[in-house]
C-alpha cells in the first residue's frame, strides 16, 4: 500500500506529558509525531480513499481507522460519521492500555480529531464535568472545531445528556487555519 502521507516541514513534537498522553495531529504531521512523541496506538478518522500505512512501529490492532468524511448532514458520495464509528472509538480507547501515549489524526486536525479526542477525555474521565475537558481541550489547541456530529452521537453514547453538544458549543469555532498545529492532552483529568 502506498500512503499519501506527505509530511510537512520537519518541527519538534512536544514529549509526552506521561504515558498516559493523548497526542492530536493533522496528516502531514502524523510520521512526526509517532516518532518522536513514541506513539503506541494511533486513531485514524479520515475518508476511505486515503490510504494511510500503519507505522511500523504500530502492531495493526492498535491502529484503528474510521472511514469517514468531515461531514455533519448527508452529502451524495460522501460517508456520514455515524453511531458505529462512535462506538468503536469509545471501546479502543478505553482498552488502550495508557503505557504509551495515544495519537489521534483527521486530514487538517481541527475537526474529526479534535471531536474523537473530546470523545476520548469524556469516556476516560467519566466522572469529570463536560465543560472542564472541552475548556481543557481549548487550550490545547486554539483551532479545535469538533465535528458537531461525532460529538452529538457521542453525547448519546456515553448518556452525557446534551452536556457534550452545550461544551463544545461554548468554546466555540476557534481560530480558522488550513491545517492545525500537533497538540497535546493529558488522559486523566481531575474531577
Amino acid at each position: 500500500m502506498t500512503s499519501v502521507i506527505l509530511p510537512r516541514e520537519r518541527i519538534r513534537v512536544w514529549p509526552a506529558m506521561t504515558r498516559e498522553t493523548i497526542y492530536v495531529a493533522p496528516l502531514s504531521l502524523v510520521t512526526t509525531t509517532v516518532a518522536e512523541a513514541q506513539v503506541s496506538h494511533l486513531v485514524t478518522l479520515i475518508n476511505g480513499e486515503t490510504l494511510i500505512d500503519t507505522p511500523p512501529s504500530i502492531g495493526p490492532d492498535r491502529h484503528l481507522r474510521l472511514a469517514m468524511n468531515d461531514i455533519c448532514e448527508p452529502r451524495e458520495g460522501l460517508v456520514l460519521p455515524c453511531e458505529t464509528h462512535v462506538a468503536d472509538l469509545v471501546k479502543f480507547a478505553l482498552d488502550w492500555d495508557r503505557r504509551s501515549p495515544l495519537l489521534i489524526h483527521c486530514w487538517a486536525g481541527i475537526s474529526r480529531s479534535t471531536a474523537a479526542a473530546f470523545i476520548t477525555l469524556c469516556a476516560l474521565n467519566p466522572n469529570v464535568e463536560e465543560l472542564k475537558v472541552a475548556r481543557a481541550l481549548r487550550r490545547a489547541s486554539p483551532t479545535a472545531y469538533p465535528n458537531r456530529l461525532l460529538v452529538a452521537l457521542a453525547d448519546e453514547t456515553l448518556s452525557r445528556d446534551g452536556r457534550m453538544m452545550a461544551a463544545v458549543e461554548d468554546i466555540g469555532r476557534g481560530k480558522i487555519v488550513e491545517e492545525a498545529e500537533v497538540f497535546v492532552l493529558p488522559a486523566r483529568l481531575a474531577a
